[in-house]
């Protein structure tokens, strides 16, 4: 399998994973030096096991649906329909992936700023 298909797979598990709730799964496709970032709430990750502990501990009945994922090389972009109860968003996610197909690093995009829930200060820094 060529880079880019490997990047375009590793997406698509990204997201049927964390779907999924199968956080082993979803910890097996990270580098264990992983970064997630969320520029409209100016939050950013480090790590493998607080990213899982985030996503573990994320509040509400959420669902992931892919609706699209672009890759070229070791870098992707995702059109993700995001639904919290009867509410939906489109998010844009981007990625990077290690040389060993990892995923390496997370930009998620909402369409509009917020500040953060209280209770994820323990997993987070702010800029």
């Amino acid at each position: 399998m060529d880079e880019t298909s490997g990047t375009r797979q590793a997406v698509r598990a990204y997201v049927d994973t964390t779907e999924r709730r199968d956080w082993e799964g979803l910890g097996a496709l990270l580098t264990e030096d992983v970064v997630y970032e969320m520029p409209q709430t100016r939050e950013r990750i480090r790590g493998k096991a607080a990213f899982l502990r985030f996503n573990m501990e994320y509040p509400g009945d959420w669902h992931l649906e892919l609706r699209r994922v672009v890759a070229d090389g070791r870098h992707a972009a995702a059109w993700i329909d995001a639904r919290v109860g009867a509410g939906h968003q489109d998010a844009c996610v981007w990625f990077e992936t290690s040389e060993q197909g990892l995923i390496s690093r997370i930009v998620d995009y909402w369409p509009e700023p917020y500040d953060p829930p209280s209770g994820r200060e323990h997993l987070v820094e702010r800029w």
